[in-house]
């Protein structure tokens, strides 16, 4: 060796021992996930990484339909997890070179804000003009609460473009939930009626059958004793406060026990009522007694039997949930203290046979937990009973992950019993366009030009009725609001009409968005409706996915809840563990699957964070003299470790592409933990130490390339430390300004040629692994030297594959021999 090779050979050996000390300092920098995290917030916001594109119509565009939040507050875990999975599939089409709509809207058109605004600036909603309530909800929710909001989901690391803003009260929405109502009505689909109503005495207003929850009560199932004809009947009922509405007694016809009491009267106790007793095959034959007596808006069974027998109709219970007039000494009770008081009187007279202890479910108000009375009164309705057919169809237009979620809209629309009412009667939300003539009822409409209208502020377009035959000139006005569903079902067209005048406003106009993303317990509320409008209006689906999201159970394996006192907040687990490990946990849970909050799943994130940093300086430690070039010649091992990354990328790719997060989180894990730290890492461990020329070059460049890939696929789940690693090492090769508008990973090596040689490297790994077995069971250290003696076969493929050399490094093998 010459003088100036051997002096060349020490400035090397210095430079490396050099850069070692480097990059030991740097890895005794811990690594501050607050600090780390919340810089990129900053620097993706500053540099618009998200920003789409309203005007590149040669990007296809990725729409997603964004659920917007009811804003009350701090972030929720349930807000927390549903955006976290839709983030997943949004930020891998993003860095497939699709343009990303992904919006950012509220949901504060209902009670909740009208009750926060109510508390926060000391009003009565009631006593100010709707559209001075309205501008100050705006106002209350976008200074105070918004922020915040904001603040905490851009904190999770959700990629929105937040400038495509909107609210469902704000002035698009209101237009365009008007402009809904006013094509449903021209086509015949709303008409309003004087009708039964579900009514929830606590809120003060009507609301849908979507918006029932069943709630198991306690109460008693009485037996009560009628005349009929001068006989005793014993009828038995939960309801006896209903007895002052009773307008029927039924049985079955083929119960033999009552024929002869066909066509005569019953006298209902307490009230000096007589009522007829009618045959009906709905009466259970199996239930109390075999009676049953009917009462307006007892039930939907006494709402069908005042309908199909033209039985009068008489109202037992006010709008306030207390006892009306016709209750006599009744009159203004609760209905619950009605209910005792009856029940005592009845006892007194000697006509309480039994009472029996019962647990029955009933109909209560979603919202506040009331339980639920029909009332009379004139609605609003969207007619749909006659589309049934249909909407099972229009079900089976969409892709549903998981397939299954599409059973519930099925069941759902199975089980429709009425038309949807959309009248509610609170002060605040999006009024109905609508006028009436005083003299005949007519109904005039706004104009559409004239919209967002308040009719209680605004005159009608015209002078006088539209009926020839009226001509009057007075006019009253509708003071009911929209169900709040009724504008979240338009929120396909409001996203669309935020882009009006843009150049990929048209691009998209008339097409469905491509993912819709929210929880199973809207799936009857928001998507059904949804579906409904999309289909009356456009004639099309409003979406091509429906992706129902995992949701999150507190640790006791119960949904999280103020009254259980086993809510989670993110932002406190955000603070102490980190946003990547809280989205590591979200993509731990499958669609449509509920899991209880997992620690150990918290601290997996972490561990794979840490990982991730220590395997990236080691790489880099060794690519001090790497080009970021391919070398003229790659060795075969590390032509096949490729070869597996490439095979990798296609399964990661496919179940992103299916809406499988959690599989391709777990696929990306498995591969970096075991195929590239535990193995590869350490094949070319001494090769990248102490090797020279193409062997080194080989080794570096599949180390960069295998990792490069690694931390793209992994990019979607964990923004922060991929960005981390991206910016520290690899920007300066790749030069895209953030790993997550950089593309996304391609296979690379997986010609035939070498998937038929993978094998042999997942020959050479398990070898790999008897050893350390071996040294482990005779209590060496992994470092301990060996002879290694193979197979012929063995000897002869990793000769032939060139992977001996290898193999010695990694056993620390002082010779291979060839065996038998």
């Amino acid at each position: 060796m010459t003088g100036k090779n051997k002096q060349g050979k020490k400035i090397k050996k210095e430079n490396q021992e050099k850069n070692k000390k480097k990059n030991k300092k740097k890895k005794r920098k811990k690594y501050d996930f607050n600090e780390i995290e919340t810089k990129w917030v900053k620097y993706w916001e500053e540099n618009k990484i998200y920003k789409f594109d309203s005007n590149d119509t040669k990007k296809a565009v990725f729409s997603v339909d964004t659920p917007p939040p009811t804003i009350s507050g701090s972030l929720h875990m349930g807000h927390a997890f549903g955006d976290a999975q839709q983030d997943f599939f949004v930020r891998f089409k993003r860095m497939k070179g699709f343009n990303v709509l992904n919006p950012f809207g509220t949901d504060n058109n209902g009670l909740p804000t009208l009750r926060l605004v109510e508390k926060e600036n000391d009003v009565d909603s009631k006593s100010m003009k709707r559209e001075d309530f309205i501008e100050l909800s705006i106002k209350t929710i976008k200074e105070k609460y918004i922020p915040e909001f904001l603040e905490e989901i851009k904190r999770l690391g959700v990629s929105a473009d937040f400038d495509i803003f909107y609210s469902t009260i704000d002035e698009r929405s209101r237009r365009i939930s008007q402009q809904s109502f006013i094509e449903l009505y021209n086509q015949g689909r709303e008409y309003r009626v004087d009708a039964p109503a579900l009514w929830c005495p606590n809120c003060q207003t009507t609301i849908a059958q979507v918006e029932l929850e069943d709630k198991d009560v306690s109460s008693e199932f009485s037996d009560i004793m009628i005349k009929a004809d001068g006989e005793d009947l014993i009828i038995s009922t939960t309801r006896p406060e209903l007895f002052p509405a009773s307008v029927a007694v039924f049985y079955n016809p083929k119960d033999k026990r009552y024929k002869h009491l066909k066509g005569k009267k019953a006298k209902i106790p307490l009230f000096d009522i007589e009522v007829p007793i009618l045959e009906d095959e709905e009466v259970d034959m199996e239930k109390g007694t075999g009676i049953a007596y009917c009462a307006t808006f007892g039930d939907q069974t006494d709402m069908e039997w005042q309908k199909q027998y033209n039985l009068p109709i008489k109202k037992a219970i006010t709008s306030e949930g207390r006892m009306s007039s016709i209750a006599g000494k009744y009159k203004g009770m609760k209905i619950k203290e009605a209910r005792k008081k009856i029940l005592k009187d009845l006892k007194n007279k000697g006509l309480l046979v039994k009472q029996e202890k019962i647990m029955h479910p009933v109909n209560v108000c979603e919202r506040c937990g009331t339980e639920i009375e029909f009332i009379n009164k004139k609605q609003w309705f969207i007619k749909y009973l006659d589309l049934k057919k249909e909407m099972l169809e229009w079900g089976k237009e969409i892709n549903w992950t998981p397939e299954n979620m599409v059973n519930r809209y099925n069941n759902w629309v199975k089980g429709l019993k009425w038309d949807w009412c959309i009248s509610r009667q609170i002060p605040f939300g999006i009024p109905f366009p609508v006028w009436y003539c005083k003299k005949c009822d007519e109904i005039v409409l706004a104009d559409k030009k004239d919209l967002p209208i308040d009719p209680l502020e605004s005159d009608p377009p015209v002078d006088k009725c539209p009926n020839s035959k009226c001509n009057s000139k007075e006019f009253i006005p509708e003071t009911d609001i929209m169900n709040t569903w009724a504008t979240s079902a338009m929120t396909p067209t409001i996203v669309k009409d935020l882009l009006k005048g843009t150049k990929v406003y048209e691009k998209i106009k008339d097409k469905p968005f491509d993912v819709r993303r929210n929880g199973q317990d809207i799936i009857t509320f928001w998507d059904f409706n949804t579906v409904v409008k999309s289909q009356l209006h456009y004639k099309r689906k409003p979406w091509k996915e429906l992706y129902i999201n995992g949701w999150i159970l507190g640790r006791d394996g119960h949904k999280m809840s103020k009254s259980r006192g086993n809510g989670i907040s993110p932002k406190k687990v955000i603070k102490e563990h980190g946003a990547d490990a809280l989205r590591y946990l979200s993509a731990s849970i499958g669609p449509g699957v509920a899991t209880s909050f997992s620690d150990k799943d918290l601290i997996a994130g972490k561990k794979l964070v840490k990982k991730m940093i220590n395997a990236s300086r080691f790489v880099f430690m060794n690519l001090q003299e790497f080009n970021g070039r391919k070398p003229k010649n790659l060795e075969i091992i590390d032509k096949l470790f490729l070869t597996k990354v490439g095979l990798l990328i296609q399964k990661v790719t496919n179940l992103f592409e299916e809406y499988e997060p959690s599989k391709a989180k777990l696929a990306v894990e498995q591969f970096f933990w075991q195929d590239f730290c535990d193995n590869y890492l350490e094949i070319v461990k001494k090769r990248v130490y102490q090797g020279e020329g193409d062997e080194k070059k080989s080794a570096q460049y599949a180390l960069y390339k295998g990792l490069l890939a690694i931390v793209k696929m992994i990019a979607p789940i964990m923004p922060f430390i991929t960005e981390e690693i991206y910016q520290e090492y690899f920007k300066k090769y790749e030069n895209d300004k953030s790993i997550h508008i950089s593309s996304w990973p391609k296979p690379e090596y997986i010609e035939q040629k070498n998937l038929d040689e993978v094998h042999k490297f997942a020959h050479f790994v398990e070898i790999l692994e008897a050893i350390r077995k071996w040294k482990t069971k005779e209590h060496k250290s992994m470092n301990s030297e060996i002879i290694l003696t193979l197979t012929k076969k063995s000897y002869e493929e990793l000769e032939e594959m060139k992977m001996l050399g290898d193999l010695k490094n990694v056993s620390h093998a002082v010779d291979i021999k060839q065996g038998k």
